[in-house]
């Protein structure tokens, strides 16, 4: 069940969501950071989160038979991640389209995942809100891609702080409802 493994591996999430926390707060600190630096630290967070997306679905995987939106998530951010890194030079508008692209996919994929999550548990509106911020972000950018480098580096900064502090959220309660369930 993937509410066991969920609950098993809540540090997973608590990982991904101080990284996202920290990515977020240095985007909204230097928002004029080089596009080159931006690239990189989008697609460092997009390979670190993709692998543990992955992780993730390899553990649910005996327990969960509807793993595959975990396994989806996780090689959308590898591409993402791949993307940016193969392509240096990138001009900030095709970046802004391959972010745009990654965070209305991950976040449709972790509301779908969080609804299947309301009957098992209760704290799930923290994955739905960060999967909701994730969507608005990325619809954001699709039709504001003229807003430019510096205000791609603030909405990123200001989404991923965000969902990070989301995912804290969402991991807390995971670790509460574990303890409890293991004093029980």
């Amino acid at each position: 069940m993937l509410t066991s493994a969920l609950h098993a591996h809540w540090w997973v999430l608590a990982l991904r969501g101080l990284l996202a926390a920290i990515a977020g707060l240095i985007l909204l600190l230097f928002p004029g950071l080089s596009l080159l630096l931006l690239i990189t630290l989008v697609a460092g967070y997009c390979l670190f989160d993709g692998v543990l997306s992955l992780w993730a679905a390899a553990r649910s995987s005996r327990e969960e038979p509807r793993w595959w939106t975990l396994l989806l998530e996780g090689i959308v951010s590898l591409l993402a991640g791949i993307a940016a890194l193969a392509v240096p030079g990138v001009t900030a508008l095709v970046l802004l389209y391959i972010v745009a692209t990654w965070a209305v996919v991950t976040g449709i994929l972790e509301i779908v995942t969080a609804i299947r999550l309301r009957r098992q548990l209760t704290g799930e509106w923290a994955l739905i809100l960060g999967g909701l911020l994730s969507v608005l972000a990325g619809l954001y950018l699709f039709f504001r891609p003229e807003a430019g480098v510096i205000a791609l580096g603030w909405v990123l900064g200001a989404y991923a702080f965000g969902f990070g502090i989301l995912l804290g959220i969402l991991a807390w309660r995971l670790r509460r409802h574990n303890s409890q369930l293991a004093s029980s």
